[in-house]
């Protein structure tokens, strides 16, 4: 099969890991979350005890730590300095923290360029808010996966049920995190003109995966 790149956009909890994790592996594709590189970098930022919006020094330990992400028998696994943070990244007190830690230009460059770099050999699944915008504006093919705030808080709580939050504390963190993301200065969360849009809220995982295998076809081989 010919490589390409494939762009997964989209705000928080429209599915877009699990999308682009299982389209890589039906296609043979690398896997990137971005989204896990932004985590990691705040969790790095929360064990320094640092402010978030002390930018010199976020923006100094960020240059300084090392992130890796590595392929595992459940996704994509991501270590910080050699630890691995995969399932530390994904607490209450990250999800507060990391769109503001992502607003910071610098923050944004570096993982930018990272990400950048993964995508040059073509054969890339990446997801993220800004990869069909901004990461990879040449990205074959581009999709924007979004869903209803109830819908994507309800997902949110059935990965996690012992969460402190409740479904409305989702639903309301959640709408929260579209705004930030969507009003930042830098890469804000838009749909490239060049995107298909898909609205999840009404289809089941593997009816969203089976869009996006058909877009590729579609886009990439001519329908076949």
């Amino acid at each position: 099969m010919v490589k390409f790149n494939i762009a997964l956009d989209g705000p928080a909890g429209a599915g877009k890991s699990t999308v682009a994790r299982l389209v890589a592996k039906e296609l043979g594709f690398v896997y990137v979350d971005t989204g896990s590189m932004y985590r990691a970098v705040t969790w790095k930022i929360i064990q320094l005890g640092l402010r978030t919006d002390d930018t010199p020094a976020i923006v100094t330990a960020a240059q300084n730590l090392k992130l890796e992400l590595k392929p595992g028998d459940n996704g994509q696994q991501v270590f910080v300095d050699g630890v691995d943070v995969t399932s530390l990244i994904r607490s209450a007190e990250i999800n507060a923290n990391v769109s503001q830690v992502s607003q910071i230009p610098e923050i944004r460059q570096r993982l930018t360029d990272i990400q950048k770099n993964l995508a040059t050999g073509k054969g890339i699944v990446m997801d993220g808010r800004d990869i069909g915008t901004k990461v990879l504006p040449d990205a074959e093919v581009k999709v924007f996966l979004t869903a209803s705030a109830r819908r994507r808080a309800e997902r949110r709580y059935k990965e996690a049920p012992d969460s402190a939050m409740t479904l409305d504390e989702l639903e309301a963190d959640i709408t929260r995190r579209d705004r930030m993301d969507a009003e930042r200065e830098l890469s804000p969360l838009r749909k490239a003109e060049d995107a298909v849009r898909l609205d999840t809220t009404e289809l089941a995982l593997d009816e969203v995966v089976q869009a996006v295998l058909q877009l590729c076809r579609t886009k990439v081989n001519g329908g076949k």
